[in-house]
């Protein structure tokens, strides 16, 4: 999978938020083969983990994705992105810029804005967005070359709200890269995504909370790659009506 300029080894991302200890946070990451994790600054600088948590990143050489998790305006998402880029030393930038605090559903309007202000910066933006097909096309006029649409809210573990909008962003943005981004809930929900045709799952809380996140985080592994495999397979249509699998011309005839 290349996400930008690079070529990136797992079609799973994972964040790195909420583990029971550091030390269980670096089995899930290995578990999962995951080549990017997610990263809040605001987050990490308020636990007073900071330099500690660094370390551990740094040990497992994995690709840092820093976001602006938290941020609720245009203003507040641009300058943590840039504090971001001086403290992990990266140009990527996984952009929230949250609307509503119930479900935090993106504020499209300002995640566009930000968009457009950080591309000609010179990050290279990764937007949480909506599923909405117009505000997927302005994020890409505004300089993104990655969309990361939601499954369902942040943390809920619902799956796929909305399968048949995924479906249509899958067809509307054939050349795009299109990662499910929050609420995937069981391996299911990630293998689900991928038959849709989504190039990659971005996932937090589903492995982080689960009794057990190092199994979770094989599991979702596991998930990912069959259900890549799966669509590229290309699967059969549905159909309303039974299809008998034994052919009928031969049966005998009993009188």
């Amino acid at each position: 999978m290349q996400l930008y300029d690079q070529q990136i080894p797992s079609r799973l991302l994972l964040g790195t938020a909420q583990y029971p200890s550091p030390a269980i946070l670096q089995y899930a990451i290995r578990e999962s083969g995951a080549g990017i994790v997610t990263v809040s600054l605001r987050r990490e600088a308020a636990d007073g983990s900071g330099s500690g948590f660094w370390d551990t990143l740094r040990d497992l050489n994995v690709r840092v994705l820093p976001n602006t998790a938290g941020c609720h305006s245009v203003k507040e998402a641009v300058t943590t992105a840039h504090m971001a880029r001086e403290v992990f030393g990266t140009d990527w930038i996984k952009l929230e810029v949250i609307g509503h605090a119930d479900t935090l559903q993106p504020d499209v309007f300002g995640l566009v804005e930000a968009a457009r202000v950080l591309s000609a910066d010179g990050f290279k933006v990764f937007p949480y967005t909506t599923d909405d097909l117009v505000v997927g096309e302005r994020l890409l006029e505004a300089g993104c070359e990655v969309l990361m649409p939601w499954g369902a809210p942040i943390g809920s573990g619902r799956g796929l709200q909305n399968p048949d909008a995924l479906r249509s962003m899958r067809a509307h943005f054939p050349g795009v890269p299109l990662i499910v981004d929050a609420g995937i809930g069981r391996p299911s929900d990630a293998a689900q995504a991928m038959e849709l045709g989504m190039d990659a799952v971005l996932l937090n809380t589903a492995v982080a909370k689960a009794g057990d996140p190092v199994g979770m985080a094989r599991a979702m592994a596991m998930a990912i790659e069959a259900g890549r495999q799966g669509f590229n397979a290309d699967p059969m249509d549905r159909r309303d009506l039974a299809a008998p699998s034994t052919p009928v011309l031969g049966l005998a005839e009993l009188a």
